[in-house]
């Protein structure tokens, strides 16, 4: 993985980046450049872990069921 700071990008432009590129600002690691597709593969799996944790959680009777204004009410209260 190519690794370069946030200064270096601003003198040699886009062209310095390449797939799976880290960035740095002031020497600590803040960005990760991915090509499209990779971004995606990896969107997809979280979703794909969302959805199974979901499924595990129904199965388990580990949900609520509540109206929307009890909903927001518990999600505020908790805050």
């Amino acid at each position: 993985m190519l690794k370069i700071s946030a200064n270096e990008i601003k003198t040699k432009g886009i062209g310095a980046l390449e797939n799976e590129t880290l960035i740095t600002v002031r020497g600590r690691e803040k960005f990760i450049v991915l090509d499209i597709e990779s971004y995606n593969y990896l969107r997809e799996c979280e979703l794909d872990k969302a959805i199974s944790d979901s499924i595990n959680d129904i199965e388990k009777g580990d949900y609520k069921t509540e109206s929307v204004d009890e909903h927001i009410k518990r999600v505020l209260d908790a805050v």
